[in-house]
C-alpha cells in the first residue's frame, strides 16, 4: 500500500491544491490528514472541503480543536487567537462539525498517526528533537512500525528500539530497517518551518518500508496576498516567503 500523508494545511489553499495534483500524480491508495486543515490562513472552508474529499484518515489538531469549541486556546498568543477567532467566525458550520468530530489519532495495522506525539495525542505535544523522541521508548512496543505525525511544521524522523537510543534519520528518502519503530514528523503543507518554503507531504510505502518526503512548489504570493487581506496578523502571510 501506499500512503500519502499531510498535515497543517492551516488554510492555505494555494498549497493544498497543489499537494493534491502532486498526490495524484504518485498513485497512492490512501491519504492520510494529521489535522491542523484551519489556522493562519484565509481559505479554512475550501481546505476543509478539499481535505474531507480528499483524504481517508482525518485526525484533528490544536487548531481544529480550537475552533470547533474542543479546547481553550485563551494562552495562545495574540495573533494566534486573533486567527482562530476569525476562522471560527467564517467557518461554515459542516465544516465546524466536521473538526468536532474528529479523531486524535488513527492506526491502519503497523501505521500510526497522530497530530502531535503520539504518547498522549490529545495534549498536542511537540516532538522536535532526540529528546523529546526518546520519551517514547519505555512504551515503544506498543507503537507500530511507524508513526506519522504533525504539529512542529518541521521534517523530523527518528528511528526507535528498546534499550537503545532514539536516533535521528536523515535524508528525503530512507528505508526503515528491521527491528525498529519509526516516528516521523511529515513536514506542513500550508506553513512550512524548515526553512523551505514549498509545501511538503510524505509518501509511504507499507511493502518497500520507504518513507519520501515530497516538496511542492505553489503560488506563494496569492496564498499571502489572501491573508493580507482578512482580519489575521499579516505575518502569517510574510513567513510564507521564508518557510519559517
Amino acid at each position: 500500500m501506499r500512503i500519502a500523508v499531510l498535515s497543517d494545511v492551516h488554510a492555505n489553499l494555494e498549497a493544498l491544491t497543489e499537494v493534491e495534483r502532486a498526490i495524484a500524480e504518485r498513485r497512492v491508495d490512501l491519504v492520510a490528514s494529521l489535522g491542523d486543515v484551519v489556522g493562519y490562513g484565509a481559505s479554512p472552508n475550501e481546505c476543509c472541503d478539499i481535505v474531507r474529499r480528499l483524504a481517508k484518515v482525518a485526525l484533528v489538531g490544536n487548531h481544529d480543536a480550537a475552533v470547533s469549541g474542543r479546547m481553550d486556546y485563551g494562552f495562545y498568543y495574540d495573533a494566534a487567537r486573533q486567527a482562530l477567532d476569525w476562522t471560527a467566525g467564517v467557518l461554515r458550520p459542516a465544516n465546524r462539525d466536521w473538526l468536532a468530530g474528529l479523531p486524535y489519532a488513527d492506526r491502519l495495522g503497523e501505521v500510526g498517526f497522530s497530530h502531535g506525539s503520539p504518547l498522549r495525542p490529545e495534549s498536542f505535544d511537540y516532538i522536535l528533537a532526540r529528546e523529546q523522541a526518546a520519551e517514547l521508548l519505555p512504551v515503544v512496543e506498543t507503537l507500530p512500525r511507524v508513526t506519522f505525525i504533525g504539529h512542529s511544521h518541521l521534517t523530523k524522523a527518528f528511528a526507535l528500539r528498546a534499550g537503545s537510543q532514539a536516533l535521528e534519520v536523515s535524508g528525503h528518502r530512507f528505508r526503515m530497517r528491521p527491528g525498529y519503530r519509526y516516528v516521523v514528523t511529515v513536514g506542513a503543507v500550508g506553513q512550512p518551518r524548515d526553512y523551505d518554503n514549498r509545501a511538503c507531504f510524505v509518501v509511504h510505502d507499507t511493502e518497500e518500508a520507504t518513507v519520501e518526503y515530497v516538496r511542492v512548489p505553489y503560488d506563494i504570493e496569492t496564498a499571502a496576498q489572501r491573508i493580507f487581506a482578512a482580519r489575521v496578523a499579516p505575518n502569517f502571510g510574510r513567513r510564507l516567503f521564508l518557510g519559517v
